[in-house]
């Protein structure tokens, strides 16, 4: 199924992210995660790719099959193309494709500096555009409310995004974010652009201080007074965090929601007691 014909009806998508177990970790867990997330029945799931965008490491494949057959869930193939080659590339797409899976979230992926980057694809949009024109499968695309780090500016970020959409990709998750009013001028940005796919809000529950410092680093995301207080008043408290990250995310996405965002994508750090509390608390507004 094609993940952007969920976003027809009125309903609200509620989606999720999982990632695979590192290299040395035991697989059980991750089946334990998704049996429990299962049971919330969210729109889909996606799988992100490996470790730093290592195949070799890489169980997406597996998971996103095992989520789609095993409990009737669509599931989406996260891709990265900064370290892939184009018969790498078609190695990974064959695999997928013979698993039956339809959905693919096309990545430019984070650079890492062990490793030089290949030369076939530089950016997101030039993967998008390769597996489109191959065919068999439906193409989502990452976008970012406070501009990518490396854009230019806001005006060269959408002129970039502009360009996946144009090329076929049919859905976009954003980057995470804690300030909804960056979100919404970032989406009255895509709209005026001619961007009219279904934009899904990325929404990453902070659990713990260790957390949000490593996701500020990566993406460059902002930290609104209002969510810099919840931080400070619980930093020493986790249990206290805990409750207080879960409450700051549903605020955010009862407020989403009302103002007619197509989607909410939890980015739920494999722990499926959040993703529980969030989705329980907003399942009645979707």
């Amino acid at each position: 199924m094609q993940i952007s014909k969920l976003f027809d009806g009125d309903k609200t998508v509620l989606s999720y992210e999982i990632f695979p177990p590192k290299r040395n970790d035991s697989i059980d867990k991750i089946y334990d995660t998704i049996e429990k997330l299962s049971d919330l029945n969210p729109d889909f799931i996606s799988v992100t790719y490996g470790a730093c965008g290592n195949i070799a490491d890489s169980k997406t494949a597996d998971i996103a099959q095992l989520i789609k057959d095993k409990y009737n869930i669509e599931s989406v193939a996260h891709l990265t193309c900064i370290n892939t080659g184009k018969e790498e590339l078609d190695y990974i797409l064959n695999d997928l494709e013979s698993k039956g899976i339809e959905n693919i979230l096309a990545l430019r992926g984070d650079i890492n500096p062990d490793i030089k980057p290949k030369k076939e694809f530089k950016y997101a949009s030039e993967l998008a555009t390769y597996i489109i024109k191959r065919g068999g499968f439906y193409v989502s695309g990452a976008c970012y409310p406070e501009v990518h780090v490396e854009a230019e500016d806001s005006i060269a970020d959408i002129k970039n995004l502009k360009k996946k959409v144009d090329c076929g990709v049919s859905h976009l998750i954003s980057q995470l974010f804690f300030d909804n009013e960056v979100f919404y001028a970032f989406k009255d940005r895509a709209r005026a652009a001619d961007i009219n796919v279904p934009i899904e809000a990325g929404i990453m529950p902070v659990t713990n201080k260790k957390q949000i410092e490593r996701m500020v680093t990566l993406c460059g995301a902002s930290l609104p007074a209002k969510f810099v207080k919840v931080l400070q008043k619980y930093e020493d408290k986790p249990e206290a965090l805990v409750d207080a990250g879960i409450a700051y995310a549903v605020n955010q996405i009862v407020d989403l929601v009302a103002n007619g965002v197509d989607g909410i994508h939890l980015y739920t750090m494999n722990n499926p007691y959040v993703a529980r509390k969030i989705t329980e608390s907003v399942k009645n507004i979707l």
